[in-house]
């Protein structure tokens, strides 16, 4: 059988890093094909060779047994091959529809492609709405708009990066089960996801690769969780360490908090009422789109309209307070959207320090210090181990998890009285992940009250002494982590939790 794909000593260097060093990589059809490896590997820059982004310094390209030098992605598209990229190729001031109608023939009418946008995301469970411009969708809808995108090409080839991050488990299921049917009828597909567990019920075939070398391959269906990990990082992550103990007093109050829609397609907030105390951390779930992005705005005071009194931050009302008034009072925030908010992309890595850290330690006189914020990256980059070309490296030259590293990082090191984090691991390798979430457990334990929202059940499980979840614009009660269930919750993301009995949380919570 002839293969699909096939990389031969596949070579790419940039200035400060080799990210590919002569990798090797062949897919057959109807495989569907994991690439595992750390954050900074290489796994990005080799997907972005396939699909004619980047070209490789060295190595040849084999599709369907014949060479080919893929020159740009429109090439790519031309063969058959479609990809979703972790970090999206989306116009913000342009509509679902105008963004997907982009790559297709000049006389595609937007009213039938609305339609084929409509059925094709209704068939794969991904929510959308094709009139929406871009600017009002989340992360998680942007790349849903990204999948439909690439589905709608009927490819032969599809390279699919952490596809599942704003799922809820059920739609993770039908997703699993569309994807196995596209390979079922001849559709390769090049699968990249951090979450193990997923690449051993999904996936044939596994190709390792660390350090932009090939280290191994492997059918993963026969191997452990632990076995993967080692393989990517070397060692297994270390377990997060639970220490029981009682939360302290509220430091965030939020009280019927209640916003209509800022535009015709935001989520309105509905009567918001929960408390957030010293050393704990509460966990927010939920499919993206259902208000998280309201809320988060609502608390870190991007959206200054609510009541001063609905949002009381150490008992002080902040309701109409703005970001930097926030962060003097002792509020951390990380945001979802890694580059053009939780940092500008040009900008160096100690420039973007000046985001959250604007105090005397780092402007002095209307001048800013600039020994201190250098100082300030190399500590992040070192604590973190951030895969960075030093301080002055752009914010744009690091990969989505090694970015992700050092915005929680910076956060981190402020030492703040309450962090609210959105998708702390979004895209992040296992042992990165293992890192972030220790952190915050150890920041809890030092008395900081902290509010996670992910999409990532396992990890809000993992780390969070109560769980609620929101789903359209309406947050649930509480529920003791240990006293919930993977079912539940996901049946909570879909609004139904008023039927539910929830026990009283005991004072004693675990870590």
């Amino acid at each position: 059988m002839i293969n699909r794909l096939e990389l031969h000593s596949i070579s790419k260097r940039y200035p400060s890093v080799v990210a590919n060093d002569g990798i090797n990589l062949s897919v057959k059809p109807g495989e569907i094909h994991a690439v595992l490896g750390e954050n900074g590997a290489g796994k990005s820059t080799l997907m972005k060779i396939i699909y004619g982004s980047v070209k490789p310094d060295a190595g040849k390209v084999l599709w369907n047994g014949k060479e080919v030098h893929i020159a740009n992605p429109a090439m790519a598209r031309e063969l058959g091959i479609a990809m979703v990229f972790q970090h999206f190729s989306l116009f913000d001031t342009l509509t679902v529809v105008e963004n997907i109608a982009l790559g297709l023939p000049g006389d595609t009418k937007l009213d039938e492609l609305a339609r084929r946008i409509s059925d094709t995301a209704e068939q794969y469970g991904l929510e959308l709405e094709p009139q929406r411009h871009v600017h009002t969708l989340s992360v998680g809808e942007c790349q849903r708009v990204e999948i439909v995108r690439a589905l709608l090409a009927k490819p032969q080839l599809l390279i699919l990066d952490e596809p599942t991050s704003v799922l809820t488990p059920q739609a993770v299921e039908k997703l699993f089960a569309t994807l196995r049917k596209l390979a079922a009828e001849g559709c390769s597909i090049l699968y990249i996801s951090h979450k193990l567990d997923e690449i051993r019920a999904l996936c044939d075939t596994c190709t390792v690769v660390r350090a932009g070398k090939n280290t191994g391959i492997c059918d993963p269906r026969e191997e452990s969780a632990a076995s993967l990990s080692r393989m990517m990082i070397g060692c297994e992550p270390p377990p997060i360490k639970h220490v029981l103990r009682s939360p302290g007093q509220t430091l965030l109050a939020v009280k019927n908090l209640s916003l209509k829609k800022s535009h015709p397609f935001a989520t309105e907030l509905s009567d918001i009422n929960f408390e957030l105390r010293a050393g704990e951390i509460v966990g927010i779930a939920g499919v993206s789109g259902n208000g998280q992005q309201e809320l988060l705005a609502a608390l870190s005071g991007e959206d200054p309209r609510a009541e001063a009194q609905m949002i009381l931050l150490q008992g002080e009302r902040v309701g109409h307070f703005n970001p930097a008034q926030r962060r003097e009072r002792g509020l951390g925030f990380v945001p979802e959207e890694r580059l053009g908010r939780g940092a500008v992309p040009d900008m160096s890595l100690a420039d973007n320090i000046l985001l959250s850290h604007q105090t005397g330690a780092t402007i002095s006189g209307g001048f800013i210090r600039k020994h201190a914020i250098v100082k300030m990256a190399t500590d992040v980059i070192e604590r973190f181990v951030v895969k960075a070309g030093g301080p002055h490296a752009a914010a744009r030259s690091l990969s989505g998890g090694n970015l992700q590293k050092y915005i929680v990082g910076r956060e981190v090191m402020r030492n703040p009285k309450v962090l609210i984090v959105a998708q702390p691991t979004w895209g992040v390798d296992v042992g990165a992940a293992a890192q972030i979430r220790a952190e915050l457990v150890a920041l809890r334990d030092a008395g900081c009250a902290l509010l996670v929202i992910s999409e990532e059940l396992d990890e809000l499980f993992q780390i969070s002494d109560r769980l609620m979840v929101i789903a359209k614009g309406r947050l649930s009660p509480s529920i003791a982590s240990s006293a919930a269930t993977i079912d539940l919750i996901g049946q909570w993301m879909s609004g139904m939790w008023n039927d539910t009995v929830v026990t009283p949380l005991k004072e004693v919570v675990y870590a």
